[in-house]
């Protein structure tokens, strides 16, 4: 036989090899517990979705799946500890919006690159941005909330959570399609912006739904539009910004999971297929829609481009308005 041949046929056994040793190693994934880390604090969103996850997971691998909160600099400490890990299967990343999408802007140097370190797996659920008012704005609608913006610039301001959160570049992506002047008002967290919102400190405010929606049903606040592409079955009468005069405008929060890069195709097939079908469970759903979640469950080559194209069109919007990291 010429050396060629033999050469030909040790590449086919070899890669014949190296395929039944990788169905190997997703029927044994996993034989131990799995880290999931947050980069949040306990009790967010991010947090609420990882541990609905991780409950399920751990019941369908038949190994526990431990919720490992590690906040700081706004996600990049979890995602570092994240893209660090072994590339075993056993540490997974909660993937957010503002770590994965706007800080490649917002930041000069991160210990982490959002697309090159990091295997995506799934996004779960994606949060439409709510848009809220205080009662003493005289605009009741979005038309009227832009025509007074326009009328009166720089006077309308809305508050977020901190520069760079999905609610402050939730505002300016508006200021940059419907060309008005709203300023932000940065605060440490949702709690002391809403608080400021109740007191008319500030006029507006871009939050998730849960936070906000106990407010609106008091009538402490006005729901004045959604971010979503279409309106919500949970929020049939409230439009969307795009439909009330700002074409093509969509603001979300996206939560999604990831593994360190080099995790094996194998196991990542595994948790993508067994991610999904949790979100696609009924008693999952309903709690997701409850909390103003929209579950998305796709692929990893989805999820990855998803990823890019959120980085392109956030860090367009961070240039644009000429944000700064707190």
């Amino acid at each position: 036989m010429k050396l060629n041949t033999l050469l030909s046929v040790g590449k086919v056994l070899l890669a014949a090899a190296s395929l039944v040793a990788t169905a190997a190693m997703a029927q044994a994934y996993p034989s131990k517990p799995i880290r999931m880390i947050v980069p949040f604090p306990p009790g967010g969103g991010n947090d609420v979705i990882a541990r609905l996850v991780a409950q399920k997971l751990t019941v369908r691998l038949g190994q526990t799946v431990v919720v490992d909160n590690k906040a700081g600099a706004n996600g990049i400490v979890g995602l570092m500890a994240a893209a660090q890990a072994a590339p075993d299967g056993y540490t997974l990343g909660i993937a957010a919006a503002g770590p994965m999408a706007v800080n490649p802007s917002l930041y000069d140097k991160l210990p982490y690159n959002p697309v090159k370190d990091f295997v995506p797996i799934t996004n779960m659920v994606i949060y439409p941005l709510l848009l809220v008012t205080h009662p003493s704005v005289p605009a009741k609608n979005m038309r009227e909330l832009l025509a007074l913006a326009k009328d009166k610039p720089g006077a309308l301001f809305f508050a977020s959570p901190g520069s760079g959160n999905s609610g402050h570049l939730a505002g300016e992506l508006l200021n940059s399609l419907a060309k008005v002047n709203t300023v932000h008002v940065p605060y440490k967290g949702q709690g002391p912006a809403t608080a400021d919102l109740l007191a008319g400190q500030v006029q507006m405010l871009y939050s998730s739904i849960p936070p906000v929606l106990p407010l609106v049903q008091q009538g402490r606040l006005n729901a004045i539009a959604i971010g979503s592409a279409k309106r919500l079955a949970s929020l049939p009468n409230v439009p969307t910004i795009a439909e009330s005069g700002v074409p093509g405008y969509e603001a979300y929060s996206w939560i999604g999971i990831v593994a360190p890069l080099g995790t094996p195709q194998a196991i990542v097939t595994k948790l993508n297929r067994e991610i999904v079908d949790i979100l696609k469970q009924k008693d999952v759903q309903e709690e997701l829609l409850a909390q103003g979640a929209i579950p998305v469950g796709d692929t990893p080559e989805h999820f990855g481009a998803y990823i890019k194209d959120e980085i392109v069109k956030w860090g367009a919007v961070v240039k644009s308005a000429n944000i700064k990291a707190d």
